[in-house]
């Protein structure tokens, strides 16, 4: 099964090693070793913001040039939208972007590889499945 891999993780892979996330560090080099890993264009958004030095922006946005966006349709952000809104009605708050990545997983069938807590809590109001060491073999 396809994985959609958020910022979060990302950030985490493309830092200085730190031995802490050694294991999310792993897994996610394997998800690329099995061609696993989806991009939406809004996370290589936010993974290249923010970036000051040119050269280091650059060197970024060619190593994920190897990486090709999933296609999202009209479908995915309308999902989107309702996803928020269910939510919001439950209290639990999350932004755009995370609601996107929900929409797509639903949609196109792909777990969703994160550290961020938030999507915890969406797993308990929408049918999002997250990827853990137990779904690393699905």
């Amino acid at each position: 099964m396809k994985v959609l891999v958020d910022t979060c993780i990302w950030s985490l892979a493309l830092r200085r090693q730190n031995p802490v996330h050694t294991k999310v560090i792993d897994l996610f080099r394997d998800l690329i070793a099995d061609a696993r890993v989806e991009m939406l264009g809004p996370i290589r958004q936010e993974i290249l913001s923010g970036i000051a030095v040119k050269e280091h922006f650059t060197k970024l946005r060619q190593y994920l040039s190897a990486f090709d966006d999933h296609p999202l349709s009209i479908k995915d952000y309308e999902m989107a939208a309702e996803l928020y809104n269910l939510c919001r009605a439950k209290g639990i708050q999350g932004s755009n972007t995370d609601f996107l990545i929900c929409s797509a997983a639903i949609n196109h069938e792909m777990l969703i590889f994160t550290s961020d807590k938030d999507f915890a809590s969406f797993s308990k109001v929408l049918p999002i499945k997250l990827f853990n060491l137990e779904s690393r073999l699905n």
